[in-house]
């Protein structure tokens, strides 16, 4: 029999070997895929208003409705020791007109913690209309021991809400954000001082 048989120990550790292999190359492929669809999801939403998510825009629009809606404010955490809640529960403004709301941050731990705010709204089927100009939401934020400030959010609902069937009989949305604390605390974000946009609020 060849020393290379079915029967050769080393011959089917060999194979053994190059499938292991395989499937290492497979599955890192796998995690790899999934972890880059994450940025390339979360920038869909982001252009779509879709799962609710709010959109970024450059300028708000030029066209004011008379109409008013009620913009109630949502604040939550997951697992990070923030005290975190909005200044105010609700606003009243116009279609097309801009409006600010300030939320309330305070670390309440003992030491600098970078935390992310996630978003959306609710009904969803106004995520497309809404729009933030500005928003602590857009990156990092850190805070250090004790520290606390209000973080600013500049938007808009914009006029088309009105004719669109599915939100034109709407009078009230919901815009909710969520704190997460970052796992790897990168070099560079944006400390409570600049977030706020020189209003300074932010305070130890």
């Amino acid at each position: 029999m060849s020393p290379t048989g079915p029967s050769d120990p080393k011959a089917a550790a060999r194979r053994n070997a190059r499938v292991a292999l395989i499937c290492a190359a497979v599955f890192a492929a796998m995690v790899g895929a999934a972890f880059a669809a994450v940025p390339f999801y979360r920038a869909f939403c982001q252009a779509t208003g879709y799962g609710g998510t709010v959109t970024k825009a450059e300028v708000a629009p030029t066209k004011v409705l008379d109409r008013k809606l009620t913009i109630r404010f949502d604040a939550n955490t997951r697992a990070i020791p923030w005290d975190f809640k909005a200044n105010q529960l609700s606003q009243d403004l116009r279609i097309g007109d801009t409006g600010l709301a300030f939320f309330h941050v305070k670390n309440d731990s003992d030491r600098a913690i970078t935390g992310r705010a996630s978003y959306n709204v609710v009904p969803e089927q106004a995520a497309v209309y809404f729009h933030k100009l500005e928003c602590f939401c857009f990156s990092d934020q850190t805070l250090q021991p004790g520290q606390e400030a209000d973080f600013p959010v500049v938007y808009f609902v914009d006029p088309q809400y009105a004719s669109d069937p599915e939100t034109r009989g709407g009078d009230e949305i919901t815009l909710s954000y969520t704190f997460f604390q970052i796992a790897n605390q990168p070099k560079t974000t944006q400390t409570a001082a600049s977030a706020l946009g020189g209003t300074g609020k932010g305070r130890l």
